[in-house]
């Protein structure tokens, strides 16, 4: 009995050795399979969790937190390559319309 309660806490303190890099696996994974996009251009504005760019016409607003990778003095006037990706924070699904009933064409009227 005593050889059989060692064998069940081994196995689980080995389970839960390697469950937390096989989860850390897994969003790797699932995070390189997303698309990643560019924009280039001259820095606006800069924040704690923003960066503003420039693109021809247009003003790009690219969050950023913690995480994301800042090589060399990012400030504004800077020209800067952002990668990003586009991902959905909520998706709200509407009922498609019902497709309206086909009219019956009258023969046409004899003269």
């Amino acid at each position: 009995m005593k050889r059989i309660l060692v064998i069940a806490v081994l196995a689980s303190v080995l389970s839960l050795a390697f469950l937390p890099d096989s989860v850390h696996a897994a969003r790797r994974r699932s995070a390189a399979a997303t698309k990643t996009y560019q924009v280039t251009g001259p820095v606006l504005e800069v924040t704690n969790d923003m960066i503003v760019v420039q693109k021809g016409k247009e003003r790009w607003e690219i969050a950023r937190d913690s995480s994301s990778k800042v090589t060399g003095d990012l400030k504004v006037g800077s020209n800067v390559t952002i990668q990003y990706r586009m991902t959905a924070v909520a998706v709200d699904v509407k009922a498609a319309k019902a497709a309206p009933a086909a009219k019956e064409k009258a023969p046409p009227k004899k003269p």
